[in-house]
């Protein structure tokens, strides 16, 4: 059997992908490109905006038109919360966010036997984590490891919480035997990746927590390098930063989930900090990470977000000084309580005011690329191009050097000048 996936959104959608991709492969089956004929296409779908599940949506009728005898799955956040939709469809299979083996089985059943099959729970109702096999990411050399699902913060623009359920972690044991066979196989980097990182162990009720986890994995897999994915602000505590001070593979690279830098918004937001407690964090940070990398989400023109807030949110990025930001438009989601929210901003508002962040954000980048000259960095390098190797710095910036062949090496770089936003470097 071939088969094909689609993925849409977040890096958790990413790594769930490829643990269907390998529990199917383990099957015997093969796994072939979006533009190659398959007998089976599976769409991870995204539900977090609007846009995301137009974009699902689309991507399974134009799959679909491609390879009208296959068989046809749907399954991930939108099919999730949006069930009924994802049926009207005409998917052969549709399951939620939750067990991907059983997804992987019924493909296979519905392949042999043209069957279909309707498997959606109740997402608030899960207690337990669903253990999957970890992937690799571009050029074989990064592998992603879930630590967690599920969030339980209930921001009022976002759906994720009834589409993933409530925090459900990996028990540690589990984290480090992992982590020991990727290392292993020889992946270099390590992402350690969840919905919700930041409560990892919350529900495991034995002490455990992101740091001490970092540490485990450090201890127990000591030449990957690890990444961490995006932060909640108030777990970068001092005593945070200083267990993850000893670890001597992680990279200085810090993923703040910010949203707004206006107080009021925040609020509306239902985020549970303020902008003094995110300042804490990025100070904490800078302190025991000298000149890391720093990069935030920002959402503009949500509802009520008058001139003067979203002027406040100006300043205050200008005042963290990040390295990078992934600033969007603010996207009705619907069953969330923003969508309901009066004095929504119109589009054009939305649009204006992330043209006006995004180029502050590019001004910022600009700074943080120059300061990286004359310095020297650990480089994991991932691709080639023409008679150049190309990689990551651990503060993730992309760095190449003239000279073939490094990929799959780390290697020490002095940095000496960049193009666009490549840093170019020598190596050391």
């Amino acid at each position: 059997m071939k088969f094909t996936i689609i993925t849409l959104g977040c890096k958790v959608n990413q790594f769930e992908s490829q643990a269907i991709s390998s529990i199917l492969s383990e099957h015997g089956n093969t796994e072939v490109g979006e533009d190659e004929a398959a007998d089976v296409i599976i769409i991870n779908s995204c539900a977090v905006t609007a846009e995301s599940t137009r974009k699902s949506r689309q991507a399974f009728r134009r799959a679909k038109a491609k390879n009208p005898g296959a068989v046809t799955a749907i399954c991930g956040c939108w099919s999730q919360v949006s069930r009924e939709e994802a049926e009207a469809l005409g998917a052969d299979i549709v399951f939620g966010s939750a067990d991907r083996r059983a997804l992987a089985e019924a493909v296979e059943k519905a392949y042999i036997e043209r069957s279909q099959l309707v498997n959606v729970d109740d997402a608030l109702k899960r207690r337990s984590y669903e253990k999957l096999p970890a992937g690799r990411l571009s050029g074989r050399t990064r592998a992603m490891l879930k630590i967690e699902d599920g969030c339980t913060n209930f921001c009022s623009y976002c759906i994720i919480p009834y589409s993933r359920g409530p925090v459900r972690s990996l028990p540690t044991a589990d984290a480090v035997s992992e982590a020991k066979r990727i290392e292993s196989i020889g992946i270099k980097e390590l992402v350690i990746t969840g919905i919700e990182i930041s409560s990892y162990g919350r529900d495991l009720k034995d002490g455990s927590d992101l740091a001490s986890l970092i540490c485990a994995v450090s201890v127990a897999a000591p030449s990957l390098r690890l990444r961490l994915g995006s932060l909640e602000p108030r777990i970068v505590t001092r005593e945070f930063c200083e267990k993850l001070k000893t670890v001597p593979g992680l990279c200085g690279h810090f993923h703040l989930s910010l949203q707004s830098g206006c107080d009021a918004t925040l609020k509306r937001m239902n985020r549970k900090y303020d902008t003094a407690r995110f300042f804490e964090s990025v100070s904490l940070l800078r302190e025991f990470f000298p000149h890391c990398g720093m990069t935030a989400d920002l959402i503009t023109g949500f509802p009520g977000e008058t001139e003067e807030e979203f002027a406040e949110t100006l300043r205050f990025i200008k005042r963290c000084d990040f390295s990078d930001m992934h600033v969007f438009p603010y996207s009705i989601r619907p069953d969330t309580v923003a969508a309901g929210m009066p004095e929504q901003c119109t589009n054009e508002t939305k649009h204006e005011r992330a043209s006006e962040a995004i180029k502050i954000a590019a001004e910022m980048t600009e700074e943080y690329l120059n300061s990286c000259i004359g310095r020297e960095y650990s480089v994991l390098f991932e691709s080639h191009e023409k008679e150049c190797s190309l990689g990551h710095a651990e503060n993730y910036r992309l760095v190449r050097v003239e000279q073939p062949g490094l990929c799959g090496e780390i290697r020490r770089v002095m940095i000496s000048g960049r193009v666009g936003t490549v840093l170019m470097g020598r190596l050391i």
